[in-house]
This record gives structure tokens, sequence and C-alpha cells, in this order.
């Protein structure tokens, strides 16, 4: 699964890596959750609408003060975190957030890794 971010850098329209990095992130986050079936029916909606305001948040607030952004950040996680618990349970609410931040970085060092590649 890993591996095959790589194609996420392909020559596409940003839409279509946009689109491409998305389903990855969704595999990825539901096998290290190992959501089942009915769990990843109730979780996702509620992924779905945080993700969209977490985005909201970077795109008005870039360039802002830091230390708020990060409050803010934390203030949406605090609003999902029961829900998230309902249906993951405390545990793995953390392994979420830790799946989240892995993803990110794993993505960050294979664009990177790529962009070496391109520029030899």
């Amino acid at each position: 699964m890993v591996g095959s971010i790589s194609f996420a850098n392909a020559q596409n329209g940003n839409g279509q890596r946009q689109e491409k990095i998305q389903a990855l992130k969704i595999a990825f986050i539901t096998q290290k959750l190992k959501l089942t079936p009915a769990e990843a029916e109730k979780f996702w909606p509620v992924y779905n609408q945080y993700n969209s305001e977490i985005k909201t948040l970077r795109i008005n607030n870039r360039g802002g003060d830091v230390l708020e952004n990060e409050q803010k950040l934390l203030d949406i996680r605090k609003k999902y975190k029961p829900a998230f618990e309902n249906i993951l349970g405390p545990q793995r609410l953390n392994d979420l957030f830790n799946a989240e931040s892995e993803f990110r970085n794993v993505l960050i060092k294979r664009l990177k890794q790529q962009g070496q590649q391109n520029n030899k």
C-alpha cells in the first residue's frame, strides 16, 4: 500500500492527483484502524466532515498565527472526539491521529524521493 503512493505524483492534473492521494489515504487509514465494514460505514461520513473542517481551516488561515491555528485544529479534534470514540473507542482514536500523521510523513517522503529521481 505504502509503495503505491508513488503513482500519486504522476503527470496527471492536480484534481486527479488529489483524488488518488485521497483514495490512498482512505485505504491507509482503513488498514491501520482495521475497520470492519460496519465500522467503516459509520466512520467515513464523520471523518469526511471532520477532514472538511480541517481543510477549510488550513485554507482560510494560511499565513496566520501558528499558535492560533494549532489551537483551532485542536478544537476541531476535540469537537469530533466523542463521535470518533463512539465508533472506534479511545485507543483506536489515538491510532487514527497517528495514522493521519504517518500517512502524511510517508506521502512527503515518497514525493521527495520522486522529486530527487526526476532531477537526476
